[in-house]
């Protein structure tokens, strides 16, 4: 083990970070930056900018981190719930104070509308706001005369040390999907945000710590492969919570659940919404193009695939094309009227346009060519504008990969029954819609499609805080989902306590007395 003394120094982040580009790490209550390893840079996807470098961390660090967590949790699995949850109705409040400042964080370094960033931010809070009813959610059940005089109960007790490794599409939200129902339930917390957007994480880990969150229960690391694989190694690390790709997703819960962890890894999806020929036109356009090019189409609940049913084609698509000739895409960071910005990163830019160029030269046929679009304010940024696929086919690229990107293919049928079919054909499960007036055929689709989140006239059908995050299939890895009560069950494991009393004249002790 590297001491700290030998390796790191003690800082104030948000101000270290205006003279050094230096991403700190927070362990056991202190901010420190760790010097003489590999970074990983952090751009500002609008301008191209570079505007911090994230430390490579390997084993040692994440060894520092599950110490400092296994140090703060026998005192922190004591605090009563209805304290825990004070300190988090408090972090609340700080984060409503500095609202604008996260959600303009959140666009700097993910490239999101300041809208889509204050919403990234909203479902973050109403994920704390859930957790603060922890005294409520642990309760147990109870019993009286399971048998004559005997009774039973059950009480809800914290893991220990748990983790948390995030993606790079909702700096604030998946984080705070995770952390704060997890030190609610009395656990202590090792996070690894993206190493591509850690800044919005350090700035609510401040807040937490302002709020009073003792030191320990909350560490942050940073990094890669090599401090994931530490992570889901660990052997003081009861579990771990996950979102990210597939091929990521089934490796984390493979290796997490070989070295005897409990997993929750929500991966990627294919998510298909269905347009009827009765759909209302400008509701099922618009809800097409806030499907598939909100966030850019960087969210694993994005519309990626379009299957208009008979003569819904030639009434919806000319209305999609027109709401999509009209999305404004720009500098997020200083352009208020962008409604859709950047992609992550150069690399992903080019992937994408990599990918809409295959299923052209497959016979796809675009109606709007986001490789043309150019951003004259910005021309370093990574854009990709909304691209519309017509007359594609299952078996070309843009329907067998994730493109993770502002693609929507546009699958023409004649039967309800097939898309439903071709929709259960891929290998994901995560949301689903259907654009319809009848209820007849809204039913069907609930009951059939092979999705674990389904919309009714809504492209985007992502749950609320209390409700779970319930992809199934190829789209999540494990038994218990994040959000809703499914994650206080994740967080926590049951006791269950059966006993009898016995009194005078029973045979018991007293009856000799």
């Amino acid at each position: 083990m590297i001491p700290l003394t030998s390796h790191f120094l003690a800082i104030t982040p948000i101000v270290a970070m205006s003279k050094n580009l230096l991403v700190p790490l927070f362990i056991g209550g202190e901010w420190i930056e760790v010097r003489g390893l590999p970074t990983t840079a952090v751009h500002n996807p609008s301008t191209g900018d570079l505007i911090a470098e994230t430390p490579v961390c390997g084993a040692d660090i994440v060894d520092q981190a599950v110490r400092a967590a296994s140090r703060a949790y026998p005192s922190w699995m004591e605090t009563p719930p209805v304290e825990r949850a004070r300190i988090l109705m408090k972090l609340k409040v700080l984060l409503e104070t500095h609202f604008e400042e996260l959600a303009q964080l959140v666009t700097r370094e993910n490239g999101k509308t300041l809208g889509e960033a204050r919403g990234d931010v909203r479902r973050g809070l109403e994920s704390i706001e859930f957790a603060c009813g922890a005294p409520t959610l642990l309760m147990g059940e109870s019993l009286e005369n399971v048998a004559r005089g005997i009774d039973c109960d059950s009480i809800r007790q914290p893991l220990g040390v748990v983790a948390g490794i995030a993606p790079f599409n909702f700096p604030a939200m998946v984080p705070l999907w995770m952390w704060p129902m997890a030190v609610a339930c009395g656990n202590t917390f090792v996070l690894k945000p993206s190493e591509k957007v850690p800044i919005t994480s350090i700035r609510i880990a401040e807040l937490a710590q302002k709020a009073g969150l003792p030191d320990g229960v909350l560490n942050l690391v940073h990094g890669g492969r090599e401090a994931v694989d530490a992570i889901l190694r660990h052997p003081a690390i009861e579990a771990i919570s996950f979102v990210g790709s597939t091929p990521v997703a089934k490796y984390i819960f493979q290796t997490g659940t070989a070295h005897g962890k409990r997993v929750q890894a929500a991966g990627g999806a294919k998510n298909f919404i269905l347009v009827m020929p009765d759909a209302d036109v400008t509701h099922s356009a618009a809800g097409l193009a806030e499907s598939a090019f909100g966030c850019a189409g960087q969210r694993c609940m994005a519309g990626s695939t379009a299957i208009v049913i008979g003569a819904a084609a030639d009434i919806v698509l000319p209305a999609l094309v027109d709401v999509v000739a009209n999305i404004r895409v720009g500098a997020t960071d200083r352009d208020p009227q962008a409604q859709m910005g950047a992609v992550i990163s150069r690399e992903h830019a080019n992937r994408v346009g990599d990918l809409i160029t295959q299923a052209t030269d497959q016979g796809a046929k675009p109606l709007t060519d986001g490789r043309l679009t150019r951003v004259s304010s910005a021309p370093k940024g990574f854009y990709v504008g909304p691209t519309v696929l017509d007359h594609v086919l299952p078996d070309m690229v843009t329907m067998k990969e994730e493109v993770f990107g502002p693609v929507l293919n546009v699958v023409r049928m004649e039967d309800l029954g097939a898309a439903i079919e071709l929709a259960n054909d891929s290998a994901y499960g995560n949301g689903a819609a259907i654009f319809t007036q009848s209820g007849k055929a809204a039913r069907e689709f609930r009951h059939r499609i092979q999705a674990g989140m389904i919309g009714v006239n809504i492209g985007v059908p992502a749950p609320l805080a209390f409700f779970p995050f319930s992809g199934m299939s190829q789209s999540f890895f494990g038994d218990l989902h994040l959000q809703g009560r499914e994650s206080v069950h994740f967080f926590t494991r049951q006791k269950v306590t059966t006993s009898r009393w016995f009194g005078h004249g029973e045979n018991s002790i007293w009856a000799e007395i």
